[in-house]
């Protein structure tokens, strides 16, 4: 995928850093100076999502944001683990590679999962927390609309053949319409323009942790009985209200677990929150990581 060739540099004007992890290149963007803010992309998205983010903190601090193996600009094998321990993997050999301490971690939908699963690996490298919607521990039902996605065949055709995950979540995952414009539309779409580099969205799907038969579900309860290692961790949560899948019972648990954390619920932001609310998310962010 060629940034440049697209003519989307404008809205992605990042140099691109790649690690070697296991014979694949993760991709990752690594901008400014200062204190380290890591921005965990989730499903099916990548680096793309925090563009804005990147580009509001990086006079003041180093902003470092991985593509996950099959995800926006890394390598997309065909005969890989998509699981969510191999996540969390890669993402500490990130973290150790770049020699990372005090690190700020956020996390948005899969990424929430896959920050506090290293997190709770690595507490002492632990700053802050700033929480999208997301989840790091075991939750409701998954919303039929994503399990049918995930069927043997359907999921195949659907996901990969016709693109139909990362398609919906254009429409389903932004409120504010006028934001996804054809160019933005086309920088989510950008990394997943065939049936074999849509591999990692249906692997991301097939790991929802639904039951104990699927891989992630062990790994999720895991991160979750260790979420008290961070609990004394300054943490701020950025929260779109109209998020179909991570509802406000989400929210509620991510409250329970850090009570201290200071709370922004948008009541007309969706799932993609940083979409939607990015012009009012920066400031407080900046305020938060501004803070002694």
């Amino acid at each position: 995928m060629d940034i440049d060739r697209a003519g989307l540099r404008h809205l992605y004007p990042f140099e691109s850093h790649y690690l070697d992890v296991d014979g694949q290149r993760l991709h990752y963007v690594d901008e400014g100076e200062g204190p380290p803010v890591v921005l965990v992309h989730g499903n099916p998205t990548w680096s793309f999502y925090f563009r804005e983010l990147v580009i509001g903190l990086r006079d003041s601090y180093r902003v470092i944001v991985p593509d996950h193996i099959g995800c926006g600009l890394s390598d997309k094998p065909q005969r890989y683990p998509y699981t969510l321990a191999t996540h969390i993997k890669n993402l500490r050999r990130l973290i150790e590679h770049l020699g990372l301490e005090s690190v700020t971690l956020a996390g948005h939908d899969w990424g929430g999962a896959i920050g506090m699963g290293w997190a709770v690996q690595e507490p002492d490298r632990v700053g802050r927390l700033v929480i999208f919607n997301a989840a790091a521990f075991l939750g409701g039902p998954t919303p039929l609309r994503i399990r049918v996605c995930g069927w043997p065949i359907l999921g195949t055709i659907g996901v990969r053949g016709l693109n139909l995950f990362a398609r919906a979540a254009l429409r389903i995952a932004c409120v504010k319409r006028d934001r996804m414009t054809r160019e933005v539309a086309r920088g989510y779409l950008l990394p997943y323009d065939s049936f074999a580099n849509r591999v990692a969205i249906l692997r991301f799907v097939e790991d929802i942790p639904r039951n104990p038969s699927v891989a992630s579900y062990a790994v999720m309860r895991e991160i979750e009985s260790r979420l008290e290692l961070l609990r004394d961790r300054r943490t701020i949560i950025f929260w779109g209200g109209r998020d179909f899948c991570f509802n406000d019972a989400f929210l509620s648990s991510w409250i329970e677990r850090f009570p201290q954390a200071c709370v922004h619920r948008f009541a007309d932001a969706g799932h993609y929150v940083v979409e939607d609310a990015h012009e009012r998310i920066l400031p407080l962010l900046r305020g938060f990581l501004d803070e002694d």
